[in-house]
């Protein structure tokens, strides 16, 4: 396996699988919960070519069909579940939450969706597989423990600020009585704040967020203090003036702990899908000449 670049000032946090020729990222929390199967795919063991190569996991950025099919089925037997069990959401930046069953298993793989506008994804059915997906935007995982239940959600920055994470959290509580300090959450590998550059009108929009989570401050500060993330500006300034450096990875650490899931119920990864761009795919360092990863989470 290839070195991995790891943020700075971090403890090592995701840990390397490899199943076969396939290579995926885990979190040591979420490996901690039993019955819990999760993982966060590279670009390794696939059979895709090109700027595609190896293990794309999307079938709408112009890679071949049966290519995308058989990393799909080299993913599902990393993870040792079939695609027939997994469900995918139908990304379009929004807030938009569906909860899933059994009955939806396949959707986006090998059936038909049948919907749209889906940014997370909820069930208490296990065996079955929620799949999300990703190329420097934030994976979401949350496992409630108490309840049998678990969420996945895509968190890009149109996400973020619209509490996404939040989001997540209401809507597993009044589908399945989940209560936040039931909760634990990891925020995967996406891209890291030296790697996101924004603009003035995205950075104003991120210092209403922190105005609006009551003691974000002291979030913030208890969020070091505890050792979970060593920094507290979600915003810093750019290389050039009216431009922002963005740190999703504390935007979002900050929106789960605000919900109130327990600081010992978190984790973030220490991995940037930009700096890793020969790893993971990255739509900022690729242009956008890239496939896509995907997060993966299921109950045994």
């Amino acid at each position: 396996m290839e070195q991995l670049v790891r943020a700075e000032g971090r403890e090592p946090v995701m840990c390397r699988q490899k199943a076969g020729e396939v290579e995926y990222l885990t979190f040591p929390l979420l490996s901690a919960q039993p019955g819990i199967t999760h993982g966060f795919s590279t670009r390794r063991g696939g059979v895709s070519q090109g700027i595609y190569a190896t293990m794309n996991l999307s079938f709408t950025r112009g890679d071949e069909e049966d290519r995308v099919q058989e990393n799909f089925r080299r993913m599902a037997a990393a993870l040792h579940t079939d695609t027939s069990h997994m469900v995918c959401t139908f990304q379009t930046h929004t807030t938009n939450i569906r909860r899933v069953g059994t009955e939806d298993g396949g959707k986006g793989i090998v059936r038909e969706r049948g919907y749209t506008d889906v940014d997370g994804l909820v069930t208490n059915d296990r065996e079955l597989c929620l799949v999300c997906f990703f190329a420097d935007c934030v994976p979401l995982y949350f496992v409630d423990r108490e309840h049998g239940a678990i969420g996945l959600a895509h968190s890009g920055w149109r996400g973020t600020v619209a509490g996404m994470g939040a989001c997540m959290v209401r809507r597993m509580a009044r589908e399945f009585g989940t209560r936040p300090q039931d909760l634990v959450a990891a925020i995967g590998p996406s891209i890291c704040q030296d790697c996101y550059e924004v603009s003035r009108e995205v950075a104003e929009q991120f210092e209403r967020l922190k105005a609006s989570i009551p003691e974000s401050d002291r979030i913030l500060t208890e969020l070091t203090d505890q050792g979970v993330y060593p920094h507290r500006q979600i915003l810093r300034p750019g290389r050039e003036d009216g431009k922002y450096q963005l740190d999703l990875w504390l935007a979002n650490l900050l929106i789960l702990r605000g919900a109130g899931i327990p600081v010992t119920g978190l984790q973030v990864t220490d991995v940037c899908t930009c700096c890793n761009s020969g790893y993971l795919f990255s739509h900022r360092a690729s242009q956008g000449k890239r496939g896509n990863l995907a997060a993966f989470l299921m109950m045994d």
